[in-house]
C-alpha cells in the first residue's frame, strides 16, 4: 500500500509518500480502506519533534494520522463478523485517552490502517468520508466545549478563527441555539465563509480596525450589549482583543493558541487580578478538565456519538479542505500557515 511515513522529525517535506506493508488487524481490530483521513495541527507539531500532550514521542519511522473513515475490508480474531463491509469513522491515534497507549498508535496517512473494533461508528448513507473525519475528532472536541458554556438567545458569542474546523462547527451550533454569533477569520474569502455559516457580523482580524469594527456592530446593532462568551482557540493579540468585548459575567474559554505557532504559542492567561477587575471567568477545557466535566467510562466516545448527532440532526455541516494523500507535505504547510478552511482531509 501506499503511505505517508515520517523517516526525521523536522519540517514538512519530511513526510514521504511511499510504499510500505499493508497492516494486519490483531485480535479485536479491523482494517479499514481509508478514503479520508484527519490532519490536525498537533500533526505537525509532533512532525516537527514536540511531544505535546504524549508520553513520548512516535519511534520513527512512522505513519501519521489518527482519524480515519473508510470502509472495514478485514477483520482481526474476535471481531463480530457484521462490521466487514461496512462505512466506518473511528479515531485511531493520541487523543486524550488515559492510558495514551504505545506511542506508535497511528498509522491514518495512508490507503490501509488498523484500530480497535470498539472505536468504530457506522456511518449513515447519507454521510460523506471527508465530512465524518471532521466530527470524529473537531466535532467531539466542539462538543466538549460546548460543555462549557451553552450558548442561547441571549448569548453574543465571538469566535476567533471561525473559518477553521472547530470554529465552523461553534458557529452554526450557535446560530442554531439562536445566539448572536461574531466571528474573526483572516481576509475576504474566509469572511465570506463565516457568513455563510451564520454569524450576525463576519470581521478579518487582519484589519488592525476590527475590534472597533465589532464594538460599532455591539453598539448600532445590539443596544450596546457585551460579548458573553468568547471561545478561544487562538490565543496571542486577536484572543486578547476578542476578551476586550467581554462584559461583566462573560466566559473566556481557552482551548488552543493557534495564532502564535506551533512553536512559541502559549494559551491566552489573565491573572486572578485581572479576571476580577473584568469581572469574567476564564476555563480551560482541553485535557482533563473536559474528561471530568463529560464524565462517564468512555467520555471520548460520549463526544463522538454527540457530535455525530448534531450532524445527523442538521445542526452541524463540516468545512472541510481536501488534498490528496500523496500531498500531505503540503497540507501541513497549508495548515501551519493558516491558509486552509475547515478541517483539513487527505483522500488516498
Amino acid at each position: 500500500m501506499h503511505a505517508i511515513r515520517l523517516h526525521a522529525f523536522g519540517p514538512a517535506e519530511n513526510l514521504v509518500y511511499e510504499e510500505t506493508a499493508r497492516p494486519e488487524p490483531a485480535p479485536g481490530q479491523v482494517r479499514v480502506a481509508v478514503a479520508a483521513a484527519g490532519v490536525h495541527l498537533l500533526d505537525a507539531a509532533i512532525r516537527e519533534g514536540m511531544r505535546g500532550p504524549l508520553p513520548e514521542l512516535p519511534s520513527l519511522p512512522t505513519i501519521p494520522g489518527r482519524e480515519v473513515a473508510g470502509t472495514v475490508e478485514a477483520l482481526g480474531e474476535g471481531v463480530d463478523s457484521s462490521w466487514l463491509g461496512k462505512r466506518v469513522v473511528a479515531h485511531i491515534g493520541f487523543g486524550l485517552e488515559t492510558p495514551l497507549g504505545s506511542p506508535n498508535t497511528g498509522g491514518g496517512y495512508a490507503e490501509q490502517a488498523v484500530t480497535e473494533a470498539s472505536r468504530l461508528h457506522e456511518l449513515p448513507a447519507d454521510l460523506d468520508f471527508p465530512e465524518a473525519v471532521a466530527l470524529i475528532g473537531t466535532g467531539r472536541t466542539t462538543m466538549g466545549i460546548l460543555r462549557f458554556a451553552e450558548p442561547d438567545a441571549d448569548s453574543v458569542v465571538v469566535v476567533p478563527a471561525a473559518a477553521g474546523g472547530i470554529g465552523t462547527l461553534l458557529t452554526q451550533y450557535a446560530k442554531h441555539r439562536g445566539a448572536t454569533v461574531i466571528g474573526l477569520a483572516g481576509g475576504p474569502e474566509k469572511t465570506a465563509r463565516v457568513r455563510a455559516n451564520g454569524a450576525g457580523l463576519a470581521v478579518d482580524y487582519t484589519d488592525p480596525a476590527w475590534p472597533d469594527d465589532v464594538r460599532a456592530y455591539l453598539k448600532e446593532e445590539l443596544d450596546g450589549r457585551s460579548a458573553t462568551i468568547v471561545y478561544d482557540g487562538v490565543g496571542g493579540d486577536a484572543g486578547r482583543a476578542a476578551v476586550d468585548l467581554l462584559g461583566p459575567g462573560g466566559v473566556h474559554l481557552v482551548f488552543g493558541w493557534s495564532g502564535e505557532g506551533l512553536r512559541d504559542g502559549e494559551p491566552l492567561k489573565f491573572t486572578e487580578e485581572e479576571l476580577a477587575a473584568r469581572g469574567i471567568t476564564q476555563v480551560d477545557v482541553l485535557g482533563p478538565a473536559m474528561m471530568r466535566k463529560v464524565g462517564g467510562d468512555n467520555p471520548l466516545r460520549a463526544l463522538e456519538l454527540a457530535a455525530l448527532a448534531e450532524a445527523a440532526t442538521g445542526h452541524f455541516t463540516p468545512a472541510v479542505q481536501r488534498y490528496p494523500l500523496a500531498e500531505a507535505a503540503a497540507a501541513h504547510r497549508a495548515l501551519e500557515s493558516r491558509g486552509t478552511m475547515g478541517k483539513v482531509v487527505l483522500i488516498p
